[in-house]
C-alpha cells in the first residue's frame, strides 16, 4: 500500500487542491488578505505538482538530465520532498501566519517564487520545456507575488520575516539538490 501511495500521491494532491480551492470562499470568509494569500499557496502548489509529477515526468527528467546513468532522484525522495518539503512546510507556514505572525506567510510566497525562478532559469538554459514550467509561470508568479504583496500590506513583512521565508524556501530546494547530487555521485 505504501508503494502505491509513494507512486500516486500527486493524483490525490491534484484533486485535493481543486477541492480546497472550491471550499476557499466558505473557509476563508473574513480572513485578512495576507492569511488568504498564504492559504492559497498550498492548493496552487498542488496543481503545479500535477503538471510536474504526472506520469513521473519530473523524476524522469532529472534522472535523464543529471543522473549520469544513475537514479539521482528516487520515487521515495520525490514523495518525501513534496509531502514534507511542500505540503507540510506550506501547512506550517499557514498555521504560523494564523497563530503567531502573518510574516510567516512569506515562507509560502518565497517557496512559490523561488520554484518559479528555478523552472524559468532551467528552461532558458536548456532552451526548452521542463515539467512544471507552465504552472510555475501561470500560477506561481502571480500567486507568490500576491502573497508577498499581501503580507507586506498587512504590515508583517519585517526584514527578519523575509530572511526566514527566503531561508526556508532555499533550504527546501537545497535539500532536493543535495539528494540528487548524493545519488549522482555516490561514494565508492
Amino acid at each position: 500500500m505504501l508503494k502505491r501511495l509513494i507512486s500516486n500521491w500527486v493524483y490525490g494532491g491534484f484533486l485535493a487542491g481543486i477541492l480546497i480551492l472550491c471550499l476557499t470562499p466558505v473557509l476563508a470568509r473574513g480572513w485578512p488578505n495576507a492569511l488568504l494569500a498564504t492559504f492559497l499557496c498550498l492548493p496552487v502548489y498542488m496543481l503545479h505538482q500535477y503538471e510536474e509529477h504526472d506520469n513521473d515526468r519530473f523524476r524522469a527528467f532529472v534522472n535523464r538530465l543529471l543522473g549520469r546513468g544513475r537514479e539521482a532522484l528516487t520515487p521515495l525522495a520525490v514523495f518525501i520532498t513534496n509531502i514534507i518539503g511542500v505540503w507540510a512546510v506550506l501547512g506550517a507556514a499557514f498555521c504560523l501566519a494564523a497563530c503567531l505572525n502573518g510574516g510567516y506567510g512569506l515562507i509560502a510566497a518565497y517557496l512559490l517564487l523561488l520554484n518559479a525562478v528555478i523552472h524559468i532559469a532551467q528552461a532558458i538554459t536548456a532552451r526548452g520545456y521542463n515539467p512544471g514550467l507552465v504552472t510555475a509561470i501561470v500560477l506561481f508568479l502571480p500567486a507568490g507575488g500576491y502573497c508577498l504583496r499581501a503580507v507586506m500590506a498587512g504590515g508583517s513583512g519585517t526584514p527578519t520575516m523575509h530572511v526566514i521565508g527566503a531561508a526556508v524556501a532555499i533550504g527546501v530546494h537545497a535539500a532536493i539538490a543535495g539528494q540528487v547530487l548524493r545519488n549522482r555521485n555516490p561514494r565508492s
